[in-house]
């Protein structure tokens, strides 16, 4: 599995996430950390990662786009 970690989550977790066997990346390497959750959301859709966040309101930035089976 691949995890983009939101901006929300320290960049600690990558290689907790790596040892446990999964590919993981921080969204400050890959991407504008002042960017929306829609930006790192739909660029975790385009390149086929999991979009791993504790934002609160991230279930219903999901519900908006209509996808129950991705990001």
């Amino acid at each position: 599995m691949k995890l983009v970690l939101d901006m929300n989550l320290p960049p600690a977790w990558v290689p907790v996430l790596e040892a446990g066997g999964h590919t993981a990346v921080h969204w400050s390497a890959v991407g504008d950390p002042k960017a929306t959750d829609a930006v790192v959301m739909a660029w975790a859709l385009a390149n086929d990662w999991v979009m791993f966040t504790h934002d609160p309101h991230f279930g219903a930035l999901l519900a908006l786009t209509a996808r129950s089976d991705r990001a």
